[in-house]
Parts: structure tokens; C-alpha cells; sequence
């Protein structure tokens, strides 16, 4: 049976882009996996705290005061939940060229050293592994092509945090220029739910 962790990170709420195309993705999954268990994390309504210097022992080092105690159960908390899924769909929407606080503090509870990932003598090895990523990233731009690419600091660090934890499978579904009009706007998510049905139909391969 598969199961499916799905993080939405928009503040957007019902006008998100990249909520309704994460539902389609989830939806596209279950038909792919039927019976598949689904875990939601929404990290845009409710934000994983901050790490502060009274909590951030929790995850870095060892936890002794009551703060940093609460740091490492959420930490535990979140990880699990990456370690049991076998898909993980990630609603990623671009804020001022990079990913919503509320996932970038999701990211900092799971990156966690000797737990996600190791130090050795070839440098570092991610510990989460044998799990396929869909990332869906909804923009205002166009960032993919033309002189806007060198803006995009979303895509290539979500590539680098997965990768940091051994999560390589990862496909990212774009829904681009959003801000264009009503009909650039549809035209991304024609081409964002073409990409959403072949990743689906992937998935059960």
C-alpha cells in the first residue's frame, strides 16, 4: 500500500494555484494507488516554528531544556512522516524568488544531522533514500527560460535540500506565469496538469 505525504506551503489559501494543482496531483496518485494512505502537513496555514537559540539544540546538538526538547519531537515528528511516505508531493509556490518560510522552517526540522543526514569522508550523505518527490512550483514569472532564469533561487535550492537528505527522485511540475493575464494563467495549468497526469501514471510503473 503507498502512502503519500503532501506538504502545501502557500499562504494563498482557496486562491493558491499550487493547492489546487497539489489536489490533482493527490487525486492523479490515488487513482495510480488505490487504497494509498495520505498524510497532510500544511506548513502555509499552520507554520513549523521557527528554530530560535533557545530551541535549536533540539535539532543541531543534544536536547536538555524544555524548548529544545520541543524542537526535537517536532523534528522526530516531521521526519517520520518523511520516512514512512513512499511519495511525497510538495506545493512549493515562488516568494520573492525563493520557497514560503513556512517550508524553508519545515526543511530546518528536517535536516538533522546523524538522523536525515551523515558526515563521512566523501562528504555528505543523505539518509532518507528510495522515495519519489513531486514538486509543485506555481510563479508569477517565467523563470524556466529567458533572463529571469538567474532569479530563480526557488528550483535549484529545493533540488539541493532533497538531495541533501538522499531524496533524488524528483520531478518538479512548473505552473509559470501566472501574473500574465487570464490566459497565460490557463495555459499554465493546461501544461502544469499534463505534466501532474504522466508523473501520476509514472508513479504506478
Amino acid at each position: 500500500m503507498a502512502h503519500i505525504l503532501v506538504i502545501n506551503s502557500s499562504i494563498s489559501g482557496e486562491n493558491s494555484v499550487s493547492r489546487l494543482l497539489v489536489q490533482e496531483t493527490v487525486e492523479r496518485l490515488i487513482e495510480a494507488h488505490p487504497g494509498a494512505v495520505v498524510t497532510h502537513r500544511d506548513v502555509g496555514a499552520a507554520p513549523v516554528p521557527h528554530l530560535t537559540p533557545e530551541s535549536v539544540a533540539g535539532v543541531r546538538a543534544v536536547a536538555a531544556s524544555e524548548a529544545e526538547l520541543s524542537a526535537a519531537a517536532l523534528s522526530d515528528e516531521l521526519i517520520d512522516e518523511l520516512k514512512k511516505a513512499d511519495i511525497i508531493v510538495i506545493g512549493a509556490p515562488m516568494y520573492n524568488f525563493s520557497i514560503a518560510s513556512g517550508l524553508r522552517t519545515w526543511f530546518d526540522h528536517v535536516l538533522r544531522p546523524r538522523v536525515t543526514f551523515a558526515y563521512s569522508d566523501t562528504g555528505p550523505q543523505g539518509l532518507i533514500t528510495g522515495k519519489r518527490v513531486i514538486v509543485v512550483e506555481s510563479r508569477g514569472g517565467l523563470y524556466t527560460e529567458g533572463p529571469a532564469v538567474v532569479m530563480d533561487f526557488q528550483e535549484p535550492y529545493l533540488k539541493t535540500l532533497l538531495g541533501f537528505i538522499g531524496l533524488t527522485d524528483v520531478t518538479f511540475v512548473h505552473a509559470e506565469k501566472l501574473g500574465f493575464g487570464p490566459e497565460a494563467r490557463e495555459l499554465a495549468l493546461t501544461i502544469a496538469r499534463g505534466k501532474i497526469a504522466a508523473t501520476a501514471s509514472h508513479t504506478a510503473a
